[in-house]
């Protein structure tokens, strides 16, 4: 098993750091033609865990000392998918969309059928806003400034949690 990770450590660096360009969370200048530069590098260190029904790797993240196993899109088909279609997601579970590099993004709820709560990240890894998602609501939900992650879980969640902006967010 050691050989086998020895072996697949490198390849999964290599992959992880491709540049990719991710479809759902549109860069808040998109609609001007304006260059994107894609998700962030989730080192191999994080990468554990496949997600039984998307496939993604599961890593952990802390908010509020609240632990949560989130799924990581990290390709452009990968982002473009999210959430889509999912009808369950378990209440410690969500799905992080890292950036390379900071930047003003915007979501919607395009054939997703589960209501999210939002979380935008910034580049402290504090969270900057919170919006609340409507299933298949096509509305753009900003982000408030440049982020460098975003973070979906279970609509809801944050206020039970009392997860709010300027929380920081550990992965």
């Amino acid at each position: 098993m050691k050989t086998i990770l020895r072996t697949l450590l490198p390849i999964m660096a290599l992959v992880l750091a491709a540049p990719m360009t991710p479809a759902l969370a549109k860069p808040a200048a998109a609609h001007s033609g304006a260059a994107h530069v894609g998700p962030a590098h989730v080192g191999p260190a994080h990468v554990g865990a496949v997600h039984p029904v998307s496939g993604l790797p599961v890593m952990p993240l802390r908010v509020r000392g609240h632990a949560f196993r989130v799924e990581i899109a990290r390709t452009d088909a990968e982002q473009q998918r999210g959430l889509m279609y999912r009808t369950t997601m378990g209440a410690n579970e969500g799905m992080l969309f890292p950036e390379a590099l900071p930047r003003r993004v915007a979501f919607w709820m395009r054939n997703t059928v589960l209501p999210l709560d939002i979380v935008f990240i910034g580049t402290d890894r504090r969270i900057l806003n919170i919006v609340s998602a409507i299933p298949y609501d096509e509305t753009p939900l900003p982000s408030a400034g440049p982020v460098s992650a975003v973070l979906e879980l279970n609509a809801g969640r944050t206020r039970q949690l009392r997860i709010r902006p300027g929380d920081k967010v550990i992965w």
